[in-house]
């Protein structure tokens, strides 16, 4: 066999290899791997594998531990219990502060009402006390006033009588027996010093002077732009058949407001007066028994 002859791959239209060349093989299509691989490119190096990492030993025993990748840490559950409990506890606390401070107010308000209350009792019990006191004093002193004690005036000026408490006393000013003015003072318990400063609860004058002539003397008081006395028209007297002027106000010269009766004992007069309005009950039962000579 001839080494000097060509070869050819047998395709038509193939170029063949010229002599002293070396052979060559020509291919219409890349050549690929069996995967599918280009092989066209060229081949990237392989890596060399990396060695394993020794396993850690145990440093007592010595014995290698088997190595774990880390479990991953659950990420915490936020728990709201304390949080609840806090507010829970706070809002009983409001609750029980307010509760406290209610019945703090209302048992106040309670104890406030009950010491008015009782101090209203008090004085009821108090003002009872007293008026039952001032009424059991004035019975008393309304029957010590029994049986009364009859007033006799001068016979000559018609012997005017009258009944008056028992408890009061008389003091007789003029007498008359010489002639002139009647003139006497009663008083509760003691009569004081006669003046135009001191109450009296009777004044008992008989004047010698005729009626309309004393009227006289009070009708000034009856008249002006401020009159200080009003007049009545009354009837007095035991059998309530003596009629009589009476005067109501400021008795004159005085700063007393009281009472005035006036009436006609023959030819004099009789004025029977009280200095205050106090009287006004025994100044009344006193004029319904007046009785003289006509």
């Amino acid at each position: 066999m001839d080494n000097k002859q060509s070869f050819t791959s047998g395709q038509p239209g193939q170029p063949t290899a010229q002599p002293g060349q070396p052979l060559t093989a020509a291919f219409s299509q890349p050549i690929t791997s069996p995967r599918g691989a280009d092989m066209s490119q060229p081949m990237q190096p392989v890596q060399p594998a990396q060695p394993m990492p020794e396993a850690q030993k145990n440093p007592i025993t010595g014995v290698p531990m088997i190595m774990q990748a880390a479990a991953a840490i659950p990420e915490p559950k936020k728990d709201y219990k304390p949080l609840i409990r806090t507010i829970a506890i706070i809002a009983l606390s409001l609750i029980s502060v307010t509760f406290i401070g209610l019945f703090i107010w209302m048992y106040t308000q309670y104890d406030d009402a009950r010491t008015n209350v009782d101090g209203q009792i008090n004085v009821a019990v108090t003002k009872a006390i007293d008026e039952n006191t001032m009424k059991l004093e004035n019975e008393f002193a309304e029957r010590e006033k029994y049986p009364f004690q009859t007033f006799a005036g001068p016979e000559d000026y018609g012997g005017l009588t009258f009944e008056y408490p028992k408890t009061w006393s008389v003091y007789v000013a003029a007498d008359a027996s010489h002639g002139g003015d009647f003139e006497a003072y009663l008083n509760p318990v003691e009569v004081y010093e006669v003046g135009d400063t001191t109450i009296d609860a009777l004044r008992v004058k008989v004047l010698n002077t005729a009626f309309d002539d004393v009227a006289a003397m009070y009708q000034r008081d009856l008249e002006g732009d401020q009159p200080t006395l009003r007049l009545e028209s009354v009837v007095i007297g035991q059998n309530n058949d003596i009629p009589a002027n009476k005067y109501i106000g400021i008795i004159p010269g005085t700063e007393f407001d009281g009472y005035i009766i006036v009436f006609k004992i023959r030819d004099k007069t009789a004025i029977l007066q009280t200095d205050s309005k106090l009287f006004e009950a025994d100044y009344n039962t006193l004029l319904a028994s007046v009785r003289f000579n006509a």
